[in-house]
């Protein structure tokens, strides 16, 4: 095995498109998904909007869809995903399911979050006159944020995952150069670097991400 005809202007390409569609996917889950948590926050058990009907109604899609295998999300979202996007192949069409397989996970993480905020914080807000708006995001959402910051984490490193799952159908990326290189050409060492870098990446997100959450903790 030699890593010398390694082809590095596709594993710096690859690369290039994971982080396109990393980075792409987790800003719109976290645009979408924090706003389904706070829903769930607020018509949960005991909330400030408490509606066991909506709650039940939206908690049941949400884990619906968690439960759906995220290779199997690709390909049943296909048709979907070529409505939408025009494509389901290649950075384009992958970021659409990235997002709908992201997005209830982390709405769970959000609502978690959320419930771990003492409950007096939220009293006390209410008590000096704010309205319900004010009180989510100048109280609760700022004495989460280190909670949020985990949660996001733990989700952009589920999206690195998924995107080098999403290689299999042709979605770009590390997870294809792998696939179509180090599995189907037998070519290990390009499967083994692509993991090696996969590794990093990750690692590099989790480091960063426990840096935040120490440093908002301590304020």
């Amino acid at each position: 095995m030699s890593f010398e005809n390694l082809y590095w202007g596709d594993i710096g390409a690859a690369l290039a498109q994971t982080l396109a569609m990393v980075g792409g996917a987790l800003l719109l889950t976290v645009l979408l998904g924090l706003p389904l948590g706070i829903l769930l926050f607020l018509t949960g058990r005991q909330q400030l909007f408490q509606a066991p009907v909506a709650y039940g109604s939206l908690s049941f899609v949400l884990s619906i869809i968690r439960s759906v295998p995220f290779i199997i999300l690709l390909i049943v979202l296909m048709p979907v995903t070529v409505i939408v996007t025009g494509t389901s192949l290649g950075i384009r069409g992958v970021i659409f399911p990235l997002v709908v397989g992201t997005a209830p996970f982390f709405a769970r993480l959000v609502e978690t979050a959320l419930r771990e905020v003492d409950r007096g914080i939220i009293e006390a807000s209410l008590a000096m006159g704010a309205s319900t708006t004010q009180t989510i995001f100048r109280a609760v959402l700022p004495e989460a944020l280190p909670s949020l910051l985990a949660a996001i984490t733990v989700t952009a490193i589920v999206l690195v995952d998924y995107t080098a799952m999403s290689g299999a159908i042709g979605g770009g990326g590390l997870g294809d150069l792998a696939i179509r290189y180090g599995y189907h050409r037998f070519q290990t060492e390009i499967m083994l670097v692509c993991v090696a870098i996969i590794i990093v990446f990750v690692q590099l997100i989790q480091a960063s991400g426990n840096r935040l959450v120490t440093h908002f903790s301590r304020k």
